[in-house]
């Protein structure tokens, strides 16, 4: 199957063909024919599959096929409008931007990919602009981007609502909504927001809802807001994570923790890091840690600067950040090939969440390494996790920074009795324990794990996962 074969315009096949894409991915193939003849689609699909394109590409076949006459004449009017208001020595209105296509999104940094993403594809149609309306961008530099009457809006829920309720939006002319990982936004507390918005978009719009699963409140809202939608549901090894290499690490207290993170993070094969947190404050206090402690480390979450998260993220393209602490939401959507490794510091609160973790290595086939350190009070997630990925994750000891305690049950696959000091079991087989070498203590003597830490040691087991 080509990109061709499945009918789009020439201009956009001739962006593709310039940006190196050949060959459609599974959920382009089922969803672009779809929805260029016009029906809502519900889409399951994972972080990777290729599912910007899947409704991108077809809104700008749209888009092209429209009369270029049409377009021109509207761009005159509106000039015209402005050369007389400015003739007549009247201060230009502002009038509300009437976008034909909305996209929402769960994060920032989603969105800003989204409108790169389409910037490329639509690299060959001169008058479609997308432009993205989020938080931490200033109103004045909002207002110049929706002045311009971008016919793509990508925004994130919150701040399109601030835009609504002052009049800078009107979505009367909209023919495509798209919720793009719907179940991560109804997660974060949107639904009321979502609700909102989708009311004030005509009911003829086409609606595609792209999200990790269809059912349960996504299921609900979905058969609310669209109209005898087609399923398409895509399965395979980005589910399971096959290409990446699991396992789970015991710890007793955080002081454990963070001496096997501190040796973990000195693995000679890893080039750079994802570690999750549960906390913002947690991301910033270990990111600190670990600049202490001599890696190349930064902090990504929700109460950043917008300015300062895009250099971020900057620097872990660039390779000048090998260690990137964040928490969820802030993480999504980060797509850098260089990520070997995923560290779970804190478990996450749903398994679906978990999925899109390690999801930030292993990318584009390559493979990777997620590990999760987990108290001992934890087990219960990691089997809900090992329940939802249909997979078991082997629990693995590193010689001198063995628990102290041992899991209070075995795990399916797994022998009673727990591990012993004296084995020397190797393997990487699921269900067993290894052993490796602690790494070489530094030069100065120093311990990633030493120093003050606020809190009590038992407390990432009731940490709360509200503060994202």
């Amino acid at each position: 199957m080509t990109f061709e074969a499945l009918g789009l315009h020439t201009s956009v096949i001739k962006a593709l063909t310039e940006s190196g894409y050949t060959k459609p991915t599974s959920v382009q193939e089922q969803a672009i024919p779809a929805a260029i003849e016009g029906r809502d689609l519900l889409v399951s699909s994972q972080t990777g599959s290729g599912k910007t394109a899947a409704f991108m590409l077809p809104a700008l076949h749209k888009f092209a096929t429209a009369a270029d006459l049409q377009l021109a004449d509207t761009s005159k009017t509106a000039n015209q409008e402005k050369q007389s208001a400015l003739a007549r020595g009247e201060r230009p209105r502002f009038k509300a931007a009437q976008p034909k296509m909305l996209v929402l999104t769960p994060t920032r940094e989603l969105a800003l990919q989204v409108t790169t993403a389409t910037d490329k594809y639509g690299s060959q149609m001169r008058r479609i602009k997308a432009v993205s309306i989020l938080g931490g961008m200033p109103y004045p530099k909002q207002m110049q981007l929706l002045a311009k009457n971008p016919e793509i809006l990508v925004a994130t829920p919150g701040r399109l609502i601030d835009h609504m309720e002052s009049g800078k939006i009107d979505f009367s002319q909209l023919e495509i909504l798209v919720l793009d990982e719907a179940d991560r936004m109804l997660d974060m507390g949107f639904i009321d927001d979502i609700e909102k918005i989708v009311a004030a978009t005509p009911e003829s719009r086409q609606t595609m809802l792209f999200s990790a699963t269809l059912d349960g409140v996504v299921g609900n809202m979905a058969k609310r807001i669209t109209k005898n939608p087609m399923i398409i549901q895509i399965a395979g090894s980005a589910t399971k994570h096959e290409n990446i290499s699991q396992r789970v690490h015991f710890v007793d207290d955080l002081s454990h923790k963070n001496r096997l993170l501190d040796h973990l993070l000195r693995d000679e094969t890893m080039d750079q890091a994802v570690v999750f947190t549960a906390t913002k404050r947690d991301a910033d206090t270990i990111a600190d840690r670990l600049n202490i402690a001599g890696f190349a480390a930064a902090a990504l979450h929700g109460d950043m600067h917008q300015g300062a998260r895009n250099r971020t993220l900057d620097g872990m393209r660039r390779g000048q950040v090998r260690v990137l602490v964040a928490t969820d939401v802030a993480a999504r959507g980060i797509d850098v090939p260089a990520i070997t490794h995923v560290f779970n510091y804190d478990l996450p609160k749903f398994p679906e969440d978990y999925v899109h973790r390690i999801g930030r290595t292993g990318r584009a086939g390559r493979n990777g390494i997620a590990v999760s350190l987990v108290n001992h009070a934890e087990g219960i997630n990691v089997k809900r996790i090992e329940r939802f990925t249909k997979q078991l994750i082997p629990v693995e000891v590193i010689e001198g920074f063995e628990p102290k305690k041992t899991a209070s049950a075995p795990r399916a696959g797994q022998k009673p009795g727990g591990w012993k000091p004296g084995d020397n079991r190797t393997a990487a087989k699921p269900g067993q324990r290894t052993f490796s070498k602690p790494s070489a203590p530094r030069k100065d003597g120093s311990s990633f794990s030493k120093g003050p830490r606020t809190g009590d040691a038992g407390g990432a087991a009731r940490r709360s996962y509200g503060d994202r």
